[in-house]
């Protein structure tokens, strides 16, 4: 997920529900690597490194004691090491004075995009001929982005198929609707599978059970607390609720994904169904997303999929002191003059799950602050992630089975992570000239600065 010119955020709409890209060029991040830099850049750097060395040694007479310390030790330590050695002294010193690493930062960034100088060097009718090529590749990305909105009318059409399944889910949930028995019957797999008498033996024991629950209280209605348990059990969900939002959201029966009705421009809408309760009196709240599928005009490579580019909430008709957004705070303030003290009431936000509903707008230009995009960007992932995989896959979110699938995902990333580290040792360690004593950092580059 990125910010992309246009100042929307791109995220992978259209994924396989087993999390795999469904279509190939697609990915959960965007990382923007630096580019690889010329010769003249890397001169340069070499020049600003230098003076960089200057600020440090003039800086190093403002350093406190504790630090001076750990330089003596480790220019104690160099005498007689190669040249190499003291070299990587000094690169640990100048990487502990915030004014070089800022300097440095600030070198990288305006690097960052920067031509690589190869292309002035070709010829002029070479240049001319790449120019005709990236005309092709701006055409290639409008075709992309018709093929996006083809495949959103797919999922349109696709998601009305799915939506009498959903339906009945939300009936047996609510108590609207009890199963059949065989419609109850679910084959375990083959490794949880048990003996047919073992089986009758449980099942007559399960029985006496609920026969003796029954007696000792009434029989609970559809499946308790679905919703709320499906969101504790996400962490990117359970992160907002606090616990003043788990009794509302008991009352949360259904969430549904609307998609913009065709010829319209692209978007889609979260409803969050509710039985009548006490903290609100709406019986659906409502989140909607809207999205764009071509590429932008100042910058068509950027193009990678439709992007969220704002999102609307809906006014949440609070019942008088029920409103878990706001809290009341009262404040005791002494009068300069007199002396006296006066008790004043404030109402001030509240950390609330309901916040969801009211997101920060995009400003009609498109700029935001680093504070409003941050919250941007985390409130389109959500909204992107219940659409993708919490509606869908809502019964397994709730047994936690698909949580076990989210971090098999991750346990596998680590293993390759790993190996690649592991392979990265082996070679030093065949390495004839490695010697593990340089590598060891020096003690002043423990330090947290």
């Amino acid at each position: 997920m990125y910010m992309s010119a246009g100042g929307g955020i791109s995220l992978p709409f259209y994924r396989h529900r087993s999390g795999l890209s469904f279509f190939p060029g697609t990915s959960s991040l965007r990382s923007a690597a630096t580019p690889a830099q010329p010769p003249d850049t890397q001169r340069s750097i070499t020049r600003d490194s230098a003076k960089m060395a200057d600020i440090d040694n003039k800086d190093q007479a403002e350093m406190d004691p504790a630090d001076m310390e750990d330089v003596e030790e480790v220019e104690e330590e160099e005498t007689g090491e190669d040249e190499n050695s003291k070299a990587r002294q000094l690169t640990v010193q100048m990487m502990q004075n915030p004014q070089i690493l800022a300097a440095l930062q600030e070198r990288l960034d305006g690097l960052n995009g920067s031509p690589s100088g190869y292309m002035e060097s070709l010829p002029k009718v070479v240049k001319r001929r790449v120019n005709a090529l990236k005309n092709l590749q701006v055409k290639c990305a409008h075709i992309e982005a018709k093929f996006y909105e083809e495949v959103h009318e797919l999922e349109r059409k696709y998601a009305a198929l799915y939506q009498p399944l959903f339906d009945k889910r939300s009936d047996i949930v609510k108590a609207a609707y009890e199963p059949t028995d065989e419609e109850c019957e679910w084959k375990a797999d083959e490794e949880e599978e048990l003996t047919v008498s073992k089986q009758d033996e449980m099942k007559e024991k399960a029985k006496l059970e609920e026969e003796k629950k029954d007696e000792e209280k009434e029989d609970p209605k559809g499946i308790p607390e679905f919703w709320l348990t499906v969101f504790k059990n996400v962490d990117l969900l359970s992160d907002m609720l606090q616990e003043h939002d788990e009794p509302i959201l008991k009352h949360l029966q259904d969430i549904k994904v609307k998609f913009s009705d065709p010829g319209q421009p692209m978007s889609f809408t979260l409803e969050f169904h509710f039985e009548p309760n006490d903290f609100f009196t709406n019986t659906v709240l409502t989140k909607t997303y809207k999205m764009r599928s071509e590429p932008d005009e100042s910058d068509p490579f950027s193009f990678d999929g439709p992007e969220i580019m704002s999102c609307a909430g809906c006014t949440i008709d609070w019942t008088k002191g029920k409103n878990v957004t706001l809290k009341t705070i009262k404040k005791k303030q002494k009068h300069k003059g007199r002396g006296t003290v006066r008790t004043v009431t404030k109402t001030v936000p509240n950390d609330s799950f309901f916040n969801f509903f009211t997101p920060p707008e995009v400003p009609e230009n498109g700029e935001l602050d680093e504070d409003s995009e941050a919250v941007l960007a985390a409130d389109f992932e959500i909204g992107h992630f219940i659409r993708e995989r919490i509606v869908p896959r809502a019964v397994l979110y709730f047994t936690g089975e698909a949580i076990e699938d989210d971090d098999d995902d991750y346990d596998e990333e680590g293993e390759e992570a790993d190996d690649e580290e592991g392979e990265e040792e082996a070679d030093e360690e065949n390495d004839p000239d490695y010697d593990p004593k340089k590598d060891a950092a020096p003690p002043a580059e423990c330090k947290q600065q």
